[in-house]
C-alpha cells in the first residue's frame, strides 16, 4: 500500500502523459484545461487504493481510475454551463474562457474518452467496468436533475435531498472503489462491500460538505462560507432547520432563502443562527456521523487483512475530520 500523496504523484503523472493535444485544437484544448485545473483526485485515488487493496496491481488501475477522473470533470463542464459558473477551481470556466458550444462539445467527447478507458482491458473486465461506469453515469445526470427540479420546489424532503447527493455525489465515489476492486479481480461479494463502502462514505462526505459550506474555516475552506446560503439552496442543513424550527422561525427562514440582500453577510449569519438554534447544525453533524459509521460497519466484511480494513477507516476518517 502506497500513502495517498504517492497515489496522487502516479495519478497525476499518468494524466499529464494522457493529455490530449491533437486536432481540432478547439476540442482537445478545453478538455485539456479542465484536467488540468488540478483538485484533490479523490476519486482516482479511490480506484488505485482499492486495487492494492485487493491485492492488484495498482498501475493496472490507471486506465480505470482516469476513466473515473475524466468522466467527474466532463460533468462539471456541464454542470458549470447550467450553473452559468465563472470559475472552477480558481480558475475562469471552459464555457467561459472559450464559449458554450465548445464547453457542450468537448464534454460529450470527455465523456466518449472515458469510455475509451475501458478498451486497455480484456473482454470480461471491460464488459464489467463499462456495465458499472454505465449505471454510475445515469445516476449521476438523475442526481443532476434532481438538484435542478430541488431549485423551483418548497417541497423537498430529507429522503429526497439524501437520494440526490447519493446520486449526484455517493455513487461516483462507490463506483471508483468498485472499479479498482473489479481490475484486482476481488469476488462479487467484495466488489458489492466496497462500492457500499464508499457509497456511504461518499454520502458523509457531501454532508460534510454541506455543514463546512456554512460553518467552515473561510481560510481552509477553499470557497465562500456561505456559498449555498447566498444561492438559496436547499441543503440538509436548511431542510432540517425547516424540520425543527417553531413556525415563526420556519417563516424566517423561507423569507430569508427567498431573498437576494445587497448585504448577503446580514443573511449568512441570520440563517446560520437559525441553523444552530433549531438543532439543525448538530442533526447535520449526527448524520455525517452516522453515514461514516454505516461505511466502517461493512468493512467487517471484506476478506482483507485487518490491517488494510484500518487503513480504510483511517482514511475514511481523515476525509469525515477535514476543514477543506
Amino acid at each position: 500500500m502506497l500513502s495517498i500523496e504517492k497515489y496522487q504523484e502516479e495519478f497525476t503523472a499518468y494524466l499529464k502523459a494522457y493529455s490530449p493535444e491533437k486536432e481540432p485544437k478547439n476540442l482537445y484544448q478545453p478538455v485539456a484545461y479542465i484536467l488540468g485545473l488540478g483538485g484533490k483526485r479523490l476519486r482516482p485515488v479511490l480506484t488505485l487504493m482499492a486495487t492494492d487493496i485487493f491485492n492488484g496491481n495498482y498501475k493496472i488501475a490507471l486506465n480505470a481510475a482516469l476513466s473515473i477522473e475524466v468522466f467527474h470533470n466532463f460533468s462539471l463542464v456541464h454542470d458549470d454551463i447550467m450553473d452559468d459558473a465563472p470559475l472552477r477551481r480558481g480558475e475562469v470556466t471552459v464555457h467561459e474562457k472559450w464559449d458554450i458550444n465548445t464547453g457542450i462539445l468537448s464534454g460529450d467527447a470527455m465523456l466518449i474518452m472515458a469510455y475509451q478507458l475501458f478498451e486497455n482491458y480484456g473482454a470480461a473486465k471491460f464488459q464489467n467496468l463499462a456495465k458499472l461506469f454505465s449505471k454510475t453515469a445515469l445516476e449521476v445526470c438523475e442526481g443532476q436533475q434532481y438538484d435542478v427540479d430541488f431549485e423551483t420546489r418548497t417541497d423537498v424532503t430529507i429522503p429526497e435531498y439524501l437520494k440526490m447527493i447519493e446520486y449526484k455525489t455517493a455513487v461516483l465515489v462507490g463506483a471508483a472503489m468498485k472499479m479498482g476492486a473489479i481490475v484486482a479481480d476481488a469476488s462479487n461479494d467484495d466488489q458489492h462491500n466496497i462500492y457500499e463502502f464508499g457509497r456511504n462514505l461518499g454520502i458523509a462526505f457531501q454532508l460534510q460538505d454541506d455543514y463546512l459550506d456554512a460553518f467552515g474555516d473561510p481560510k481552509t475552506f477553499g470557497k465562500q462560507v456561505g456559498g449555498d446560503i447566498i444561492e438559496n439552496k436547499k441543503t440538509y442543513l436548511y431542510l432540517k432547520a425547516l424540520e425543527f424550527s417553531s413556525e415563526d422561525e420556519a417563516d424566517m427562514l423561507v423569507q430569508l432563502f427567498s431573498s437576494q440582500p445587497d448585504d448577503v453577510s446580514k443573511k449568512i449569519e441570520a440563517t446560520k443562527q437559525l441553523f444552530l438554534n433549531s438543532g439543525a447544525a448538530d442533526a447535520t453533524k449526527a448524520a455525517i456521523e452516522s453515514y461514516t459509521n454505516t461505511a466502517f460497519s461493512v468493512l467487517q466484511h471484506l476478506d482483507i487483512s485487518e490491517n488494510k480494513k484500518m487503513l480504510l477507516k483511517t482514511f475514511g476518517t481523515n476525509l469525515m475530520n477535514r476543514t477543506v
